[in-house]
């Protein structure tokens, strides 16, 4: 599935009767979301602050009376039909529709529930590391959620989604995307504690400083379900192994004490993970006292981590961040789980034409792709619509 232009919100209810023949029992919908700061911490126990982005999944759905499921998405109109026993089953973009289904059967009893038919319409793009799949995968859980009368708390949720995308997918990512596009609240940031499980509502306060945030898709494309997203994760794993805690819960005093006993790669991956997630902190903490101006430089830093310790960065991403702060961002950084993807950039409102400019022309000179460029503010989370 690429998501693209979505059905006007009014269509997706027509659209869906047109095409199953009947109406819908409801609409729901979910956010993609930007990664404000800390990558790559969600698996290692450290701390991520993330928010939701005003470009939603929807889902239109209705019960049946057999066991029987149908899905469709606005985009390709391809129909992939299955049954609530062969949820597993499913490939390509029906995996993360199937697959939350599945999880939701893993653990609580369907021998009672029906099938249903779903249509699928996503504004969230694909491939740029705003989490178009925990969009989709959040819409279809709220909705089952409702409709099946689970009465599934959100950290369920969060859990049954994760298991999707891990177990049914094949991406082995943490819990970050589902936890953003879940507990998110406009204009506010949600700062995820993955050592404690603890989640906290911080508010952004970028409205009332007349800040945006830049989101440049490189349209470099990646798949977590492959390759090198794999690969981090497992570097880490053996980091906190040999150090024997988990690598976001050491501090950087804590790190530098004790990185001699990691060879040069594996303590390069553990620097950023610790690092990132003191940023982490120290974004929250300046947001709480109304200092959303001044978090640029972290968020820089943030990329040069990425770029030099991770490795998750690409040269059409650095080029991108370079340009930005160049032209007056207050700073930016690759986000997402990188290979691809996008950066941002936070600018002042009446900055933003001037960096937007300025970030094209770079990436084009350098001989890269012309960046895709839009406005991402921070927006609720899963929710039925109508």
């Amino acid at each position: 599935m690429n998501g693209g232009a979505a059905a006007a919100p009014d269509d997706l209810l027509d659209r869906f009767a047109a095409h199953f023949g009947r109406p819908a029992d409801g609409e729901w919908s979910a956010p993609g979301r930007v990664n404000l700061v800390g990558e790559h911490t969600d698996y290692n126990g450290g701390a991520s602050l993330p928010f939701a982005i005003d470009r939603r999944a929807r889902v239109a759905v209705a019960l049946r009376g057999d066991r029987t499921v149908r899905v469709v998405s606005t985009i390709d109109e391809r129909h992939h039909e299955s049954s609530l026993d062969t949820l597993a089953e499913a490939a390509g973009w029906a995996a993360y529709v199937l697959g939350v289904a599945w999880a939701i059967g893993q653990e609580h009893a369907l021998d009672d529930k029906p099938g249903f038919d779903l249509l699928l319409d996503s504004a969230v793009p694909v491939g740029v590391g705003v989490s178009s799949s925990a969009a989709i995968e959040a819409a279809v859980c709220v909705a089952l959620d409702e409709l099946w009368g689970l009465g599934l708390a959100r950290d369920e949720m969060v859990r049954l989604c994760r298991r999707a995308e891990n177990e049914v997918v094949g991406a082995p990512t943490g819990t970050l995307d589902q936890s953003a596009v879940l507990f998110a609240e406009p204009d506010a940031a949600v700062l995820l504690d993955f050592g404690t499980g603890a989640s906290e509502i911080v508010p952004l306060g970028f409205e009332a400083a007349e800040l945006d945030v830049l989101v440049v898709d490189s349209t470099i494309g990646h798949d977590h379900a492959v390759g090198e997203y794999g690969e981090r994760r497992r570097e880490c794993e053996a980091a906190a192994a040999a150090l024997g805690s988990p690598l976001g819960r050491l501090t950087p005093a804590e790190l530098d004490r004790r990185i001699g006993e990691l060879d040069p790669l594996l303590a390069r991956r553990a620097r950023h993970i610790v690092t990132d997630t003191a940023r982490t902190f120290e974004v929250a903490r300046m947001l709480r006292a109304g200092r959303a101006d001044e978090i640029g430089p972290l968020l820089t830093a943030s990329h040069v981590s990425q770029r030099d310790d991770f490795g998750t960065s690409v040269p059409a991403i650095d080029v991108a961040v370079e340009a930005a702060v160049e032209a007056g961002a207050l700073g930016a950084r690759l986000t997402g789980g990188g290979f691809g993807g996008a950066s941002i950039a936070l600018v002042r409102r009446a900055d933003a034409e001037r960096v937007r400019d300025a970030v094209t022309r770079a990436v084009t000179q350098a001989g890269h792709p012309r960046p895709e460029i839009f406005t991402a503010r921070a927006s609720g989370g899963a929710r039925r619509e109508r």
